[in-house]
């Protein structure tokens, strides 16, 4: 069984340095190993959408990417949103527009927005639905998420 892996990459717009097993995800690798616990583990098989974060620009389950995948590339989790001035316009609006509950899924669906306004900033309400289809929340439902993610976009 093969050793360790050493990856570089650049995390949360900083180069970071970790070791992980050639079939640990990268999931476990942000919370394990670099102790970034924002991304949160739903369902470990990609259904849920709590794991989002985005990876060189694209959307992805981190639960279905290898850690050892991210060697050289660009990541985005929750931690890396907030700001010098604080927290990002999608953090304040799911604050302001209560649409979290437990937070099992908030920082997912926030990445999931932040990965469609970087796309299509005026996004519609039914384009903002269809868009975060991947992600599941099992207490506050969806519409006082949407209301904030369409809040947020006008602020942004």
């Amino acid at each position: 069984m093969p050793g360790r892996v050493h990856v570089i990459a650049i995390i949360n717009g900083e180069k970071r340095e970790f070791l992980c097993e050639p079939l640990q995800t990268l999931l476990e690798v942000l919370r394990d190993e670099l102790k970034l616990t924002g991304t949160k583990e739903g369902c470990s098989n990609g259904n849920c959408g709590a794991c989002s974060v985005v990876l060189d620009g694209l959307l992805v389950d981190s639960c279905l990417v290898l850690g050892v995948e991210v060697e050289g590339r660009s990541l985005v989790t929750i931690e890396g949103l907030m700001g010098s001035d604080g927290l990002h316009p999608l953090q304040k609006a799911f604050l302001e527009n209560a649409a979290l509950q437990c937070g099992i899924c908030t920082p997912g669906f926030i990445m999931a927005a932040k990965a469609l306004l970087d796309k299509k900033p005026r996004a519609t309400e039914a384009e903002v639905r269809q868009w975060c289809a991947g992600n599941l929340c099992r207490c506050t439902g969806y519409d006082k998420i949407v209301r904030a993610i369409l809040a947020a976009e006008k602020s942004m």
